[in-house]
């Protein structure tokens, strides 16, 4: 007769194959889910900045009120009861937020709208303390806006950006890519940025153009000036028209440098030799001739 051993090996079999075929499963129903959603771009369009929101304070804003004609807007379209992605993109922004000089509030605001009618500000504002926490950067809390509205006014924000989703009963969540988009002081689309972990010179960069040079140091302008985005590897590359631009006028200036020196010399020298020839023809030679 089998031992107590066998029975309890093939019970963890049995176990370990059920487990995979749920695991299985799930997977199987993500593409699913996400079939056919995306993301339809609408680079320099404007935002509906009168749309109506809640803040996570419970107050009835416009959406204009974020968009200062200051200051750049990273907007996401998140939920708060979102199981994993939308805590995997927000838990990726901060983190790179976090690498960069530039503060939130101070130079930028950072704005989620929840894409789930039925969230209470009171959950925005859980959410939002938990990320101005995690950010760990005093005097940035004014920089931090979660925002709940009704199905109107998140379709409006969602159709001016080709923010595209759907609910999934079967599953209770909202099916939606993950997309950052980088906006203008005015309220136009500055840059689209996907996935969960963000770069942080390509984010910083973003910022610098989407703020259209209000922000950013001097070396931000230039890097601007030497690259464009390349929206294959979603980064920044080199042009290399502008290279060679900017490395024909560091090769003139060098030279100028070098050479005005010798120039100015060269110049004295003649001077001198003139006035010398000049004394010599008239009979007298300088003081200090022998």
């Amino acid at each position: 007769m089998p031992g107590l051993g066998t029975f309890r090996w093939a019970w963890a079999v049995i176990i370990c194959l059920a487990l995979a075929a749920s695991a299985k499963a799930q997977i199987d129903e993500t593409p699913d889910a996400v079939d056919g959603l995306g993301v339809t771009e609408h680079l320099n369009d404007l935002l509906p900045l009168d749309t109506p929101f809640t803040d996570d304070r419970g107050a009835l804003i416009r959406l204009s009120e974020y968009f200062d004609g200051e200051k750049p807007v990273i907007l996401s379209l998140n939920y708060s009861n979102c199981p994993m992605l939308c805590q995997q993109q927000l838990n990726g922004l901060v983190r790179t937020l976090g690498e960069m000089d530039a503060s939130v509030g101070e130079d930028f605001h950072v704005v989620s709208i929840s894409i789930d009618p039925r969230e209470s500000y009171q959950k925005a504002n859980k959410t939002r303390m938990r990320y101005y926490q995690e950010y760990d950067r005093p005097g940035t809390a004014n920089g931090w806006h979660f925002l709940v509205g009704d199905v109107r006014s998140i379709m409006a924000v969602a159709k001016a950006t080709g923010f595209q989703y759907r609910y999934v009963p079967e599953r209770k969540e909202y099916a939606h890519n993950a997309v950052l988009m980088l906006c203008t002081p005015d309220g136009r689309i500055s840059r689209y940025m996907y996935g969960v972990q963000f770069d942080e010179p390509t984010l910083r960069l973003s910022l610098v153009e989407a703020s259209e040079g209000k922000i950013g140091t001097t070396v931000d302008q230039i890097l601007l000036a030497c690259f464009m985005y390349d929206e294959t590897a979603g980064r920044y590359g080199p042009q290399a028209i502008r290279l060679m631009q900017l490395g024909g006028f560091t090769t003139v200036a060098c030279l100028l440098i070098g050479l005005i020196p010798f120039w100015v010399l060269r110049r004295r020298t003649a001077t001198n030799e003139a006035a010398f020839n000049s004394n010599s023809m008239d009979g007298h030679l300088p003081s200090n001739a022998t």
